[in-house]
């Protein structure tokens, strides 16, 4: 089930697509790697990291119709903006090209290498 617009819906969905710089099929690529599945709190002793399960939830979200998300999807959405906004305040010095800092956050769908 859908909700109006009158809850931030569209604010929510525009913050997403600018905070997620890669595309679907990117992210896809990216969550095969032994990088990306190196980096991440493990959820309830799993081997998948909180982030790696997000980016398999963004890289569905990527290819939703946006008249097609739900609250949850769009609940979501919000807690994929606040991880990148946090994430990116935290930058380390130097070059981060190799880091887990830039490889946790490409699990949320955000590259900050990425013009």
């Amino acid at each position: 089930m859908t909700a109006g617009d009158g809850d931030g819906r569209e604010d929510t969905v525009a913050a997403f697509r600018k905070a997620v710089n890669l595309t679907a099929t990117e992210l896809e690529r990216w969550l095969e790697t032994d990088e990306s599945r190196s980096v991440g709190q493990k959820q309830d002793g799993g081997s998948e990291s909180v982030g790696h399960a997000s980016g398999r939830r963004i890289v569905a979200l990527l290819r939703t119709k946006k008249a097609d998300l739900t609250d949850d999807d769009v609940a979501h959405m919000r807690k994929v903006v606040g991880y990148v906004e946090r994430h990116t305040a935290q930058r380390p010095g130097g070059d981060v090209t190799r880091t887990p800092w830039r490889y946790s956050l490409m699990n949320w769908g955000h590259d900050p290498e990425k013009g």
